[in-house]
């Protein structure tokens, strides 16, 4: 499966928002819900390495544990940034799959927007089970590209980096101080 969508916000924006386990888990729902089975939870971002998780369907339909192994890359030709998970299920009824390549690649809008191309593909294998797998995972993954789509104009601004704060704001006057700490979807 290969998706390819213009996301309304920046390039280092969505870069930061597929990187995050919230956000995971934000246009998973309502159709999985994850739990991590880490000592300390969910990170912030995701670093590369190996996560465990745990799926559920619809929130309550137990499907087992996850392994979600990601890596880094960045291509030698632009700006494209591409976050790789080659984990799989480890146990209950997704365990058939046993291949498993989630690629999702952020670079600028070649049509010089100031948007986001988002690039999102899926390789996965499943023996006999493939070809009966194959409408559930396109019809998620159709779902999920709804809702990147929906929540990316809220990641254009990260509260706490994007906007200044102690004695940057104090240096700015207070007016701004309000400005900053309500109002997060208009910049001057």
């Amino acid at each position: 499966m290969l998706l390819k969508e213009i996301l309304d916000c920046d390039p280092d924006s969505a870069w930061r928002a597929i990187r995050s386990p919230a956000v995971l888990q934000e246009v998973s729902s309502p159709v999985f819900r994850l739990e991590s089975l880490g000592a300390n939870g969910f990170p912030t971002i995701w670093e590369p390495g190996e996560h465990s998780v745990t799926l559920r369907g619809l929130g309550f339909v137990p499907l087992g544990e996850q392994m979600i192994r990601l890596n880094v890359s960045a291509t030698q030709q632009g700006d494209v940034r591409i976050l790789r998970d080659t984990g799989r299920p480890l146990s209950g009824p997704l365990a058939a799959v046993d291949v498993w390549d989630h690629r999702m690649a952020i670079a600028a809008d070649p049509a010089g927007t100031g948007k986001t191309l988002y690039r999102d593909q899926l390789i996965f294998r499943a023996g006999v089970a493939t070809l009966a797998l194959w409408p559930a995972f396109w019809t998620y993954w159709q779902w999920r590209m709804l809702q990147l789509k929906r929540l990316a104009p809220s990641w254009r601004y990260d509260v706490g980096i994007d906007f200044p704060t102690g004695a940057d704001v104090a240096a700015e006057g207070e007016g701004t101080r309000g400005a900053a700490s309500t109002d997060t979807t208009t910049r001057g």
